[in-house]
């Protein structure tokens, strides 16, 4: 399996008490913080210079709230398959305690489930809208990252930070840009 060669935008949701006290969140479902409304509302100009053909959103809260700040007014389709990875025991343990990705946590998914999870749901929205906004979490950014580059490791994605992803056929014909960056070409 692998993503649609379709472009879309991808952001991450705003700050949340455990992501501010370095817990592992994963399937946990908590609101933003006050830090992470204001990330959210910030990311509203840049967001508004585009015409969006669908808004895909995780079905978990800090999802939901970002994607209402960041995007007012949107018609969403929300996923279940974009929801963060299920951590099983380590929920709302330090982010050190965190397993490699390619081992089952505790009671957790598995690295393989939660990628055909991920995959699903971004193809469902790339199918349906022609530049679809995917509002989601850091381990979904983790699946893309498993594509572009085959591996999920890598820089971790901030919190309300745009990126325009452009999938390829091959890992060297996949790009990765800030929407800024983008929007000032």
């Amino acid at each position: 399996m692998s993503i649609i060669c379709k472009p879309f935008v991808f952001v991450r949701h705003g700050e949340t008490p455990l992501n501010r006290d370095q817990l592992i969140g994963g399937s946990t479902d908590v609101p933003l913080t006050d830090t992470g409304r204001q990330q959210a509302e910030l990311a509203q100009p840049l967001l508004a210079r585009f015409h969006w053909s669908g808004v895909g959103v995780s079905s978990l809260l800090r999802a939901q709230q970002t994607a209402q700040l960041a995007v007012p007014g949107s018609i969403y389709t929300t996923l279940d398959g974009l929801c963060e990875r299920d951590w099983g025991e380590l929920e709302g343990l330090p982010g050190s305690a965190i397993t490699p990705y390619e081992e089952t946590p505790p009671g957790g998914e598995s690295w393989d489930i939660f990628l055909d999870r991920v995959t699903t749901a971004v193809n469902t929205l790339l199918n349906q809208f022609e530049c679809p906004l995917i509002v989601a979490h850091s381990g979904v950014f983790r699946v893309l990252n498993y594509y572009a580059v085959g591996t999920p490791y890598g820089n971790r994605i901030g919190n309300v930070e745009p990126m325009w992803i452009l999938p390829g056929k091959t890992p060297e014909e996949w790009r990765f840009m800030p929407l800024k960056q983008r929007d000032s070409l």
